[in-house]
């Protein structure tokens, strides 16, 4: 039957799913909002009510029309992108973007993209403050055709003067209310032509760098110069120089001023960051130097004491690293401002053991990265630019040779280890690009050898820096890690060695994907790997009104991931910090937890299915197909989930409480929304269904304290005192620790067995925990009290007669057998 019933649900959902396209758009029609509605004539005697309100709300919008100005601010707003636009228009010609290297084209396209952004935002904002006087004029428009239709539906008979007259005048008055909103909607739609012809302008401008930009891809497999030999240099270095600096220099002053002025939220919170952040380091550095040599506050490792030595530096690579980070859309000139101040702190910040295992190339590296930045200063001779990248190439194959030969027979400490072998092949492979890029260059390559050389500076240069900036947060968090205040907490004595461990980890796959993709970038296959990417992410698969793609499965499943974890720590940190330190009833801190964790869990579901492009239509749908699966097949798992709810609310049961189920004795260690787990005193953990603790009788031992009544049944020899021995038991009852004095054990006589007079002791403990220990010391002492006073305690005797028999008889019993047993007829010899 349970089989049965999930085949009838999934059929069910089936169905559902498979509906016509028809019935579908009539549920969506049914959750879409109301249209508005239509004009119609007012009643009569609704015609004096509706006219002073109709009225009001014409002098309203009058007021409205007449006092705000609503564009003051937009048109600054617009007047300073048209002028970014204006700037970046007047540079370079469409023809000349071709010419221009691939690092200004990608800083073009970044200004681009930021005046789109702006445009955006103002563009928004421009919907936001046109909207309500599109709205008035709507309903002015609405209001005014009632009362036309009422002055027509009036017969001049039948209606008196006076409410024609009011009639005529009301519908008068939203007329002027609507002339007063024509001057703004007016100036509203001329500067919404304008911003049209604004968009269309940074729109050609984006997809002409982006053309300019795929012509230097496909550009770095064809010669675009002749062979070195032939080449001569035809520029005048003075002038162009000066005229291509002072362009170059006037466009990413003009894009970094206005990067600053917008004032973005990442750019707030990069500067807040970078204010906390220097002052902790100060006091972690002050608070080190205090200490002195005290043995406690040593540091482990070398990386520790250069991190936490050294302030300023690590505060200059941590907030470089936020630029980068942060402000990924920031000027390409802040960025290589970004990168450069990163220097010095780099070498200063590099631990003795990446010395050992790099060598000196980090120094190199930084060289070459300034070296590489020089070229700048000659981008407007080709052909000095080309032997300086020659040059450079074949500097940079000399030194990564000169790298590879002292690292030999691996003789050079560093090469050992995954880390060691990684760093020579990457040398190699570093070698081999320097290589064909010479030839590049020497043949007429020139694109391709300045793309290989600058692109392996680059990249290695950016490899040290993200190197120096996980040794600062691993050495951060080690030092975090150790602080005795943070030791204490929950998450950290259970797993602290595991947690740092594991944000070190993220820390260093985070590094290494983002050297990828800025590696990709500089070797100029990013951009058509992203493409492809993106092509096969957003392909969407349709069956009716079903329509999924790859993209959506993967933002579902990192949705659902993201909302189990936070809401698994969200319930760890409730149930162990914070509802702990609060005054709550036993069991609500479970019930809170645990409600939490749900609720939690369905919003990120239903997070993670709107990130996946689900409308609210689909999924109602959905839900309507998932209640009638429920209503087939899964009455037991609603009943049981229904069952848990009651559970956390009424809290009949509760995590800790000793209790006794359909046979089953033990304790409540979780209770979930489907079953309840009980660990029984033998150590097997039951689950039980969340139905039975409510259908079934329960017997809970702690539901309200946890006191228990512990029972002694005892005898005595017949001929004792039985006053004494109530008296005795009594006195060794109340002396036995963990007894409860209230209420006061009781000592029954009970009656008269066989062999004993039988006594009852019913005494009370309020440690239920240790309930069989207290009963088990507890007659350990009334056997000593017992045996002390010399007072018997009888087990159970018969008494055995024997009657004298004949000999005759004892003769026949102790004779031997001596007749052999029948043979038995199936037997065989």
């Amino acid at each position: 039957m349970p089989v049965m019933r999930v085949l009838l649900a999934c059929l069910a959902c089936l169905m559902l799913l498979a509906m016509p396209r028809a019935r579908a758009q009539d549920i969506t029609t049914l959750l879409s909002p109301a249209k508005p509605r239509a004009s119609e004539a007012i009643a009569l005697a609704d015609v004096p009510s509706r006219a002073d309100a109709d009225e009001r709300y014409a002098e309203e919008v009058t007021l409205r029309a007449a006092n705000a100005d609503p564009l003051g601010r937009l048109v600054p707003r617009l007047a300073t992108i048209e002028r970014s636009v204006d700037e970046k228009t007047r540079l370079f010609r469409y023809g000349e973007l071709r010419t221009l290297p691939v690092v200004r084209l990608e800083s073009m396209e970044r200004h681009w993209k930021f005046d789109a952004r702006q445009y955006a935002r103002w563009r928004a904002d421009m919907q936001a403050s046109v909207s309500p006087y599109a709205q008035d004029a709507a309903e002015l428009a609405l209001r005014r055709a009632d009362w036309d239709l009422t002055r027509k539906a009036m017969a001049p008979e039948s209606t008196p003067d006076a409410l024609r007259m009011r009639v005529d005048a009301v519908a008068n008055r939203l007329h002027l209310a609507e002339q007063a909103l024509s001057a703004p909607l007016a100036e509203q739609i001329g500067l919404g032509r304008r911003a049209n012809v604004l968009a269309a302008r940074i729109h050609a401008g984006q997809r002409a760098v982006e053309d300019a930009i795929a012509y230097t891809d496909r550009r770095l497999l064809h010669l675009d110069a002749p062979p070195l030999w032939r080449a001569q240099d035809t520029t005048t270095l003075r002038d162009d120089l000066v005229a291509t600096l002072t362009r170059d220099i006037q466009s990413e002053n003009s894009f970094v001023a206005q990067y600053a002025a917008a004032d973005l939220g990442n750019q707030r919170l990069l500067h807040v960051l970078q204010v906390l952040l220097l002052p902790a380091l100060l006091w972690v550095a002050w608070r080190r130097r205090r200490r002195g040599v005290d043995p406690a506050a040593v540091l482990a490792t070398d990386a520790e004491s250069r991190v936490l030595g050294r302030p300023f530096s690590t505060w200059l690579l941590l907030s470089m690293i936020g630029v980068l980070l942060l402000e990924p859309n920031a000027p390409l000139f802040l960025h290589e401002i970004a990168m450069l101040v990163a220097l010095v702190p780099v070498l200063r910040l590099i631990p003795q053991q990446g010395r050992r295992l790099l060598g000196p190339w980090p120094y190199l590296a930084t060289a070459f990265y300034l070296l590489q930045r020089l070229a700048i200063l000659l981008m407007a001779s080709d052909y000095l630019y080309r032997l300086y990248y020659l040059g450079l190439a074949a500097l940079a194959l000399v030194a990564t040779g000169w790298l590879l030969w002292r690292s030999r027979g691996e003789r050079f400490a560093g090469l050992t280890g995954t880390s060691g072998r990684l760093v020579h092949a990457l040398a190699w492979a570093s070698a081999v690009a320097l290589l064909v890029s010479i030839g590049a260059n020497v043949l007429g390559n020139v694109s391709l050898a300045e793309m290989l050389t600058s692109g392996i500076i680059e990249s290695g240069y950016f490899a040290l820096v993200l190197y120096a900036a996980v040794t600062v947060l691993e050495a951060l968090l080690r030092s975090l890690g150790a602080r005795s205040g943070v030791r204490r907490l929950w998450v950290m004595r259970r797993h602290g060695g595991t947690l740092l461990e594991s944000l070190a980890r993220w820390a260093r796959v985070a590094a290494v994907i983002g050297w990828i993709v800025y590696t990709m970038s500089r070797f100029r296959i990013f951009r058509p790997v992203y493409d492809v990417a993106r092509a096969v992410v957003t392909h969407r698969f349709e069956y009716g009104e079903l329509s999924i793609s790859l993209g959506h499965v993967l933002v579902f499943c990192i949705g659902v991931v993201m909302a189990v974890w936070i809401a698994r720590t969200l319930r760890a940190l409730l149930r162990e910090e914070v509802l702990p330190r609060m005054s709550l009833p036993r069991g609500v801190d479970n019930s809170v937890a645990s409600l939490s964790y749900y609720v939690l869990l369905l919003l990120g579901l239903l997070a993670a299915l709107s990130a996946a492009g689900f409308k609210i239509g689909q999924l109602a749908f959905l839900f309507g197909a998932l209640g009638v699966g429920i209503g087939l097949g899964l009455q037991d798992v609603v009943r049981n989930f229904v069952s848990g709810l009651i559970l956390m609310f009424e809290r009949p049961v509760k995590p800790g409480d000793a209790v006794d189920i359909s046979g089953t004795s033990g304790r409540v260690r979780t209770i979930g929304m489907r079953a309840t787990t009980v660990r029984t005193f033998d150590g097997a953990d039951v689950v039980v269904p969340n139905g039975m603790l409510l259908s079934d009788k329960v017997t809970n031992w702690t539901l309200i304290d946890h006191n228990r009544r512990i029972d002694v049944d005892l005898g005595v020899g017949y001929g004792s005192d039985v006053t004494r021995v109530m008296q005795l038991l009594q006195e060794v009852t109340l002396g036995t620790s963990g007894i409860a004095r209230e209420p006061a054990p009781a000592v029954l006589f009970t009656g008269f067995g066989a062999s004993s007079l039988d006594f009852a002791i019913r005494a009370w403990t309020h440690e239920f925990d240790d309930w069989s220990q207290i009963r088990s010391g507890l007659l350990a002492r009334l056997h000593a009290a017992l045996v002390e006073a010399g007072i018997e305690i009888p087990f159970p005797q018969q008494d055995l007669h024997l009657r004298s028999v004949s000999e005759t008889i004892l003769a026949s019993l102790a004779a031997p057998r001596t007749s052999a047993p029948p043979e038995d007829p199936g037997q065989k010899t």
